[in-house]
């Protein structure tokens, strides 16, 4: 769906923006804007967005944070003097449109840079396409592919940290204080392979063992067939699950295994967008998760936590403020929103204007970035982003449910998440 289909038959997409760009410039903005705009035109962001197929509670949410960064940047006079204007476009989740989603954004929209992809195999399957064509493609994922030198000098991912990353930082804990018999239930593509392995590497290196890996489709809609596969001596269920299914999902897994279950550590996708309320999930008080920004805003939340949460619409319970029952993707949807201000700084220190001959600065500008301080621009935590692997690193939180609400109990340490580095882009020709 074009972002212009959404806005009735009486509005056009250009008359759209004129009448958007006069009611911001009526609002008070700094005189540079109208110069610079009106010489080198709005900036002008690919959005690659999961409206629909698995993907489409994040995309929702992916939506929604962008469309607030969007209006914060405007507000404060755009990135270099120029308002930012989103292009949209739905890859339903599907990595063959996810490629399409990229060229149309290229070539059709002539976009000056794409960003927002999320779910893995979208997200390999889509940047081949962005290296070819000589894009910058900052992704909003998770996952390794990034950072192992899997992809091209164009993909980047400076907004969200990576699978490697968190489990390297949360296994220890989990070892150590939940037990070190290790029960792997996860998706069965890129992302949930990326669990199995990097958890299975940490795990062994600590006196651990892996009893069973349990891979699921991600299509899957039922899964207690897939329960049975835990062995009886298992000490620490670890899940992580994503898609339309989760609610399904932990509800069978508490049915499985009642009150005699396993220790169990999840991963917060496993319940991204679920109520805590919802009946069946009392099992789960007194389990763990991970999590990458509370969902639950306690009394100490930092102000610039609440001021991104105020305006991306969430409450103190990470539901939207107009639909309480609407659960927000709390531990991911920030990714968007630091990742816009990321490129803010890197289109103004690059001196960018336009697509091709400046985006060799951009590139090898972002690849110098070093750290990201905590703050409004990244409300989930102070951030090292390190160039040749095109991968940035942050804090990981590990959260218990209390009373049907998750409670922090430990927050790493950015050092906590490091590795060696496998890759290194900077090597590769622009």
């Amino acid at each position: 769906m074009r972002e212009t289909e959404t806005r009735g038959p009486s509005t056009s997409r250009r008359s759209f923006l004129r009448a958007g760009t006069a009611a911001t410039l009526a609002a008070g903005l700094p005189v540079a804007w109208t110069s610079r705009a009106a010489a080198q035109g709005p900036l002008r962001l690919g959005f690659q967005v999961h409206r629909t197929g698995i993907g489409a509670v994040y995309g929702r949410w992916y939506e929604r944070t962008t469309t607030a960064a969007v209006k914060l940047i405007n507000e404060k006079g755009g990135i270099a003097g120029r308002p930012v204007e989103i292009v949209a476009e739905d890859d339903g989740t599907d990595p063959k449109r996810g490629a399409e989603v990229v060229e149309k954004l290229a070539v059709h929209h002539k976009v000056d840079l794409i960003f927002g992809t999320l779910f893995s195999h979208v997200v390999i399957a889509s940047a081949p396409r962005a290296g070819e064509l000589k894009i910058p493609y900052l992704v909003v994922s998770e996952g390794y592919h990034v950072a192992s030198g899997r992809l091209n000098r164009y993909v980047f991912q400076p907004g969200i940290t990576d699978v490697r990353a968190q489990v390297t930082a949360v296994a220890p804990w989990i070892l150590k204080n939940l037990g070190k018999k290790v029960t792997l239930i996860f998706p069965d593509y890129a992302f949930g392979h990326d669990h199995r392995d990097f958890f299975g590497r940490v795990a062994t290196a600590q006196g651990g063992t892996i009893r069973a890996l349990v891979p699921i489709p991600p299509t899957e809609t039922s899964f207690t067939k897939y329960f049975p596969r835990v062995p009886a001596d298992t000490e620490v269920l670890y899940h992580v699950m994503v898609g339309p299914g989760v609610l399904t999902f932990v509800k069978e897994l508490g049915e499985h295994f009642g009150a005699r279950r396993p220790q169990i550590f999840g991963f917060i996708d496993s319940l991204e967008g679920v109520d805590f309320a919802n009946p069946g999930l009392e099992f789960l008080e007194g389990t763990y998760f991970w999590e990458a920004l509370p969902r639950y805003a306690g009394p100490d939340a930092p102000q610039h936590v609440r001021f991104f949460r105020e305006r991306v619409g969430i409450n103190d319970v990470g539901a939207s403020v107009a639909d309480p029952k609407d659960v927000a993707t709390v531990s991911h949807m920030f990714g968007c929103w630091e990742t816009l201000f990321v490129i803010k700084r890197a289109v103004e220190q690059s001196g960018y204007k336009r697509p091709g001959p400046d985006y060799k600065a951009f590139v090898e500008t972002l690849e110098g970035f070093q750290a990201f301080p905590e703050g409004i621009e990244h409300p989930q935590g102070p951030k090292r982003f390190v160039g040749r692997l095109h991968q940035v690193f942050g804090q990981q939180i590990i959260s218990k449910v209390d009373r049907r609400r998750l409670t922090v109990l430990h927050r790493t340490a950015i050092e906590d998440s490091m590795y060696p580095p496998e890759a290194d882009y900077t090597k590769q020709p622009l």
